[in-house]
């Protein structure tokens, strides 16, 4: 099964396309997609995503990328739950990020990056350390607002795909960094859905 998906399955732009590719790039949109319309599918879907991607980016050589996608599975489980019954049993509602939980997302940010950038570099053939490590904790972090449903997430998200394209370009997975031009848009589109869901939810509360 390992050499059916590193097995070359297409040609995209002058590049070799491996299966574990294609199907990382049909989950992973479909799985942005059923975000953006807040369907719980999204979490089984986005597992689906992240096994095809832990076998291609381990493939590249995107140590931490590959990594991430074991904690993926895990927050996965962990977000499909929440969405489900949310913080009182009921649906998961979108809402904001309150300043305190920023100021511990920038410090874990911040610790994140240099010492998992310190890691790829002395303990790893990682050729991109720090772009490796920045991309891996942009997208925890991201993937934490999403499992929670903060609607910040998506300017996470869209940080990472802006660095994530041409990072791919680099290391020759073609179609990925497309896939990643399709999540920026599909980001920016579920940026202004959970905006709206937002403020919808804001004038339901303020009826008298």
């Amino acid at each position: 099964m390992i050499d059916f998906l590193n097995a070359t399955a297409l040609t995209a732009f002058g590049a070799p396309t491996s299966w574990a590719e294609v199907l990382g790039f049909v989950t992973g949109a479909w799985c942005v997609w059923l975000v953006g319309r807040q369907s719980v599918w999204n979490w089984p879907i986005g597992i689906a995503n992240n096994l095809a991607w832990i076998l291609l980016f381990a493939t590249a050589g995107l140590f931490a990328d590959s990594a991430l996608q074991i904690v993926y599975i895990a927050l996965a489980v962990w977000g499909w739950r929440n969405w489900m019954h949310g913080r009182a049993g009921d649906t998961l509602a979108v809402s904001g990020t309150t300043a305190t939980e920023w100021g511990w997302l920038a410090a874990a940010g911040i610790a994140g990056t240099g010492a998992l950038t310190l890691l790829l570099d002395t303990a790893t053939s990682s050729t991109v350390p720090f772009w490796d490590a920045v991309t891996t904790v942009l997208s925890l972090l991201a993937t934490w607002g999403q499992a929670t449903k903060r609607w910040e997430s998506w300017l996470l998200w869209i940080t990472a795909d802006l660095i994530y394209i041409p990072l791919y370009l680099h290391k020759g997975l073609t179609l990925t960094a497309l896939l990643y031009t399709g999540f920026l848009l599909l980001c920016i589109r579920g940026l202004f859905a959970w905006r709206r869901s937002l403020a919808d939810e804001r004038a339901l509360v303020a009826v008298p």
